[in-house]
């Protein structure tokens, strides 16, 4: 063990307080700084891949990863719904038509009674039928 409990300790909460980039760079410095066996040791201290910390590594060698501000690349991430499901913002107007109570005073007010998972019930069965 390379460094003390309470070191440990010190390390993992400030790993665990880093944004995902954060964490695979610091993670990557501290392999480096143990040479061998470092990598091995880091994975198994913060809980993370040896491939989250050679992606790490590599970042840190690559002068654009490190200008970067965001998380991820630009474009990287989970498209989102719309972008997927040409249409659907019809589709859900639609679920919740015969679902949707209002405030008659404001008719900017509207709530309805269904829970997410009855909504995508309903979606899903829309874009089946």
């Amino acid at each position: 063990m390379p460094y003390s409990e309470t070191h440990e300790e010190e390390m993992i909460n400030l790993y665990e307080s880093l944004s995902e980039k954060d964490r695979r760079r610091y993670a990557a410095i501290e392999a480096r700084k143990l040479g061998h066996g470092g990598i091995t040791y880091v994975c198994s201290l913060f809980g993370c891949t040896d491939k989250t910390v050679r992606k790490g590594m590599m970042e840190l060698l690559d002068a654009e990863a490190l200008s970067r501000t965001g998380v991820r690349k630009p474009g990287g991430g989970r498209k989102s719904a719309e972008d997927r499901n040409e249409g659907i913002d019809d589709a859900f107007l639609s679920v919740l038509a015969d679902h949707t109570a209002g405030d008659p005073m404001d008719d900017k007010v509207k709530w309805t009674a269904l829970k997410c998972h009855d909504i995508a019930k309903a979606l899903k069965k829309e874009d089946s039928g």
